[in-house]
């Protein structure tokens, strides 16, 4: 059983949904994912999301891209975020850790290249976003033979007949986009987001997490009363874009809006 599914059913058993914030790996500088990390899970993560930098994030709103311009400004590349990974699994053996980005660095690095290193950093998933299941059976063998769940996107105009297809190539959880449009857009109406989740809960029984316009406590509640996990990432970016210039602030202020959700969520 992967991490990530026992987290899932921990939590099930509590009866509390899962917390995954996302961040760029990198971003505002290289030395501070690691502490970033850790500090997100002592205020109440259960996942962590780490964004790949990337040049052209097309499923990203300006705040994601800006974070990709500032990681890449350090060098931070694919073999960089795998041993950020490495290094949070030294004292971190529990925490699930879930790659996202885009299909270019892994595919300059070679799947069997990329399966065999984030199995040894401790990876537990991967969500590429730009690779649709059909084109993804030889990612998708490499990654289950390396333990690493697969993890794909749905969104608000994706059909019942693509919901069934997509579920059955995914594992991990599912991920709910609840918004038309790229990251950090328009605001969620969770009524839409409960419908949608209804239908594609018949077609699979993985958890499903939403993202995209979660923005403050009061959203996040909301949605973890519909869905299996609330994926946050964009309000958090932009407290690190604020702080880019007093990067020893960021840990201890990014957890802060981390452990308001928590506590929200947890009501």
């Amino acid at each position: 059983m992967s991490r990530i599914t026992e987290c899932f059913d921990k939590l099930k058993s509590q009866g509390r949904k899962a917390l995954i914030p996302y961040v760029t790996a990198g971003d505002p500088g290289p030395k501070v994912t690691l502490p970033l990390m850790h500090a997100m899970v002592e205020s109440g993560a259960d996942i962590l999301e780490l964004g790949i930098p990337f040049s052209d994030p097309m499923a990203d709103g300006p705040v994601i891209q800006l974070a990709c311009e500032r990681a890449l400004l350090h060098g931070t590349r694919l073999v960089d975020v795998l041993d950020i990974v490495a290094q949070f699994r030294e004292t971190d053996k529990t925490t699930p850790v879930v790659l996202m980005g885009y299909l270019n660095p892994i595919e300059v690095m070679g799947y069997a290249v990329f399966a065999e290193k984030a199995s040894a950093a401790g990876v537990d998933g991967v969500l590429t976003v730009d690779l649709p299941p059909e084109e993804a059976v030889e990612f998708n063998q490499l990654m289950k033979a390396a333990n690493i769940d697969v993890i794909y996107l749905l969104a608000p105009t994706t059909e019942e007949e693509r919901v069934k297809q997509v579920c059955a190539a995914g594992s991990g959880y599912v991920y709910y986009v609840s918004v038309k449009g790229v990251t950090g857009s328009a605001s969620l109406n969770v009524a839409e987001v409960a419908e949608k989740l209804e239908m594609i809960r018949r077609h699979t029984d993985l958890p499903v997490g939403v993202g995209f316009g979660i923005r403050d406590d009061e959203s996040a509640r909301a949605v973890s009363e519909v869905a299996d996990g609330v994926i946050v990432g964009s309000v958090l970016v932009n407290k690190i874009a604020e702080l880019s210039g007093n990067q020893e602030q960021i840990p201890e202020a990014v957890a802060a809006i981390t452990a308001s959700m928590r506590q929200a969520m947890d009501k």
